[in-house]
């Protein structure tokens, strides 16, 4: 796509990978919260599946939006936006993106260090990217934790802005990025 070209809105495709995504990550990091603090057992271990299995789908979702991206372009910032919008849209959306591969990336590492087997949904199962290695692990997890918490931030951020274009600014920032009916 060309640099001096870029659409009104975002394709159909980013859209959907945009809410499926959103869907899964809220659904993710409630989840991963819940899932350490609970006794151990099988509704845990279940969570536990979910997590990984859900963190895998966001990781292909993630290059599927870079792709996207690519093919179809992103719109050109709004004009509503004051240049310290602009830098900081550019900068949450970015960052938001390079944590959707980092973070479950992160994860994949994590369980390989501890040596647990990632089954996606009972489909197939996740190649073991590194030996076995407490102290890798703990690390990993604590850098994992952490990004989590990051996210969470970066989305509640994401989500007050589009708070703020909708009801506030009314300046139709959010609707380029909702789905259209046909």
């Amino acid at each position: 796509m060309s640099d001096h070209i870029r659409p009104p809105v975002y394709s159909s495709l980013s859209k959907w990978i945009h809410w499926i995504t959103a869907l899964l990550v809220l659904m993710i990091i409630p989840g991963g919260i819940l899932m350490i603090r609970m006794h151990e057992g099988e509704l845990q271990n279940q969570i536990f599946d979910l997590h990984r299995s859900f963190g895998v789908t966001v990781f292909a979702l993630a290059f599927m939006r870079v792709a996207a991206r690519q093919i179809f372009g992103v719109p050109a910032p709004s004009q509503s936006l004051t240049p310290f919008e602009r830098r900081a849209s550019i900068g949450v959306h970015h960052a938001l993106i390079a944590l959707l591969v980092i973070m479950p990336l992160l994860g994949w590492l994590m369980t390989s260090a501890y040596r647990v087997d990632v089954s996606v949904f009972g489909l197939f199962t996740l190649p073991h990217l590194m030996p076995q290695s407490e102290p890798i692990y703990d690390a990993l997890a604590a850098t994992h934790k952490t990004l989590g918490f990051v996210m969470a931030g970066l989305i509640l951020t994401h989500i007050g802005a589009a708070i703020m274009h909708t009801f506030i600014k009314r300046d139709g920032v959010l609707q380029r990025m909702l789905p259209t009916r046909r």
